[in-house]
């Protein structure tokens, strides 16, 4: 078993933290990364808009009528600290997020990880905020089998069928196609797809991905861990029937990141606003429930640079 990438991805993260003591903050990324777009979408100057409605954008991790339901409340409560409406807003994908969220039309994204550094590098959003789950700042995407599938190692996936969220989901497709490719020394993501699988097939959320196994229309699904937490209600069944073969090396926790047009003074109010609920067990609550939030910390840019060098030997880079 090759151990290439635990190898590149330690010293990738060595340089990430060397380059801490000498970044500076807020647009750090517009140095690095510079943008196409100056995300103000509605003719802003970057650094002065404060808009009377605030569109908060999210992703379906989940099913998507269940998130718009949920953030309500949160959009809610943001109201009444900012003093301004706030407005939820989900998203069918990454992608129209990012979009979004370059034109304006969105203001304040829960941006995963992925589509974070394709923001940045297309639109100088910036990352205030990151999610904390159960203490931690990381996850691990796993791989889910069929209890009954015989599938026992990373070996025994050539020939089958992998079902996962989105192509530019990073617990879903990154970080999984990049260990594979290093285990199998596999030069593409598109050989990986085409050569290594028999059939790669992207269902749109995590809990979908999960869903497929279970029903037996995929072999194995890549999801964050563990998915089978949010389905066991609906899905009794789901943690005996579906089992972990696998995980990946750490991937930082998603953001909540903003447009570069909004006034710095009023990011600072929408940051703080967001840090005050880890004092709000209601909050959390419903954090918890959109998102699996379990608590809110502050972010730097850099410290998505390991996911950026993932990204790079995938080729979705953005």
């Amino acid at each position: 078993m090759k151990k290439l990438l635990t190898v590149m991805l330690v010293a990738i993260l060595a340089v990430a933290l060397a380059a801490c003591g000498t970044s500076n903050n807020g647009n750090n990324a517009g140095t690095n990364n510079a943008g196409t777009n100056n995300g103000a979408g509605s003719g802003e100057e970057a650094g002065t808009e404060k808009p009377d409605k605030l569109i908060m954008g999210f992703v379906p991790s989940t099913e998507s009528d269940k998130i718009a339901d949920t953030v309500e409340p949160l959009a809610e409560r943001l109201s009444e600290i900012l003093g301004v409406e706030v407005e939820g807003s989900v998203m069918t994908n990454y992608t129209a997020l990012v979009e979004a969220m370059g034109s304006g039309k969105v203001h304040i994204g829960f941006v995963p990880t992925f589509a974070y550094i394709q923001a940045n590098e297309r639109y100088d959003i910036e990352v205030i905020l990151k999610s904390i789950r159960n203490g931690s700042s990381s996850y691990k995407a796993q791989y889910l089998v069929r209890a009954d599938s015989g599938i026992e190692s990373f070996a025994d996936l050539e020939g089958k069928i992998w079902a996962f969220g989105d192509i530019t989901s990073t617990s879903g497709f990154l970080f999984p196609a990049v260990q594979l490719m290093q285990e199998f020394d596999i030069d593409s993501t598109d050989a990986l797809q085409q050569d290594f699988f028999a059939q790669t097939v992207a269902v749109g959320s995590h809990d979908n991905a999960a869903l497929t196994v279970l029903d037996g229309d995929a072999d194995v699904a890549t999801t964050f861990d563990d998915v089978r937490d949010v389905l066991e209600a609906d899905y009794p069944e789901v943690k005996e029937e579906l089992v972990v073969l696998g995980y990946t090396d750490p991937i930082p926790n998603d953001t909540i990141s903003v447009i570069p047009s909004l006034d710095p003074a009023f990011v600072e109010e929408i940051k703080q606003a967001f840090l005050s609920f880890n004092d709000d067990e209601e909050m959390i609550e419903i954090m918890n429930d959109v998102y699996r939030w379990t608590g809110i910390d502050e972010a730097s840019d850099e410290e998505y640079d390991i996911v950026r060098d993932v990204a790079r030997l995938t080729g979705y880079e953005g």
